[in-house]
């Protein structure tokens, strides 16, 4: 787990920088009409984000059997945030403080915790480790899509 939260926090770190110094014309580009803008991908993690906080704050409950993983509708997410109009660093800033969030749950998972049993909408199976992992790699794709 030590390796995927120093990921994340790496990412953290870049992704600021970079949007720091990004300039409004490339984060608002749209290279279609179908496809998300730099901003609207922004606005994406933050929807993720707040999605996986839930999931991990509520998978540590103590009753608990086996977690069940909602999906949630990200193109309607995204509509409905309207990150395209909305200011950079209010996207910037929720999405650091959801992800402050998130880093410090995970620093406190033991490893009972982690081995905790998840089921996805489809039947399959995982654990929490999975999904903090499987949360570092989707927000480390999307970011390099920003960054490109």
């Amino acid at each position: 787990m030590e390796e995927v939260i120093s990921r994340l926090e790496n990412q953290l770190k870049r992704a600021e920088a970079f949007l720091a110094t990004a300039s409004p014309e490339k984060l608002e580009y749209k290279p279609s009409e179908h496809k998300w803008s730099g901003k609207e991908i922004l606005g994406h993690l933050v929807d993720s984000g707040v999605n996986n906080l839930q999931r991990f704050t509520e998978i540590q409950y103590p009753n608990n059997g086996i977690y069940r993983v909602r999906g949630y509708d990200q193109d309607e997410l995204v509509k409905a945030n309207n990150y395209q109009d909305a200011r950079v660093e209010e996207i910037l800033g929720l999405w650091m403080a959801v992800n402050t969030r998130i880093l410090s749950i995970m620093k406190q998972q033991t490893g009972h915790m982690l081995s905790r049993k998840v089921i996805f909408e489809n039947g399959e199976q995982a654990d929490l480790r999975f999904l903090m992992k499987d949360y570092a790699d989707h927000t480390e794709h999307h970011l390099k899509q920003i960054m490109r």
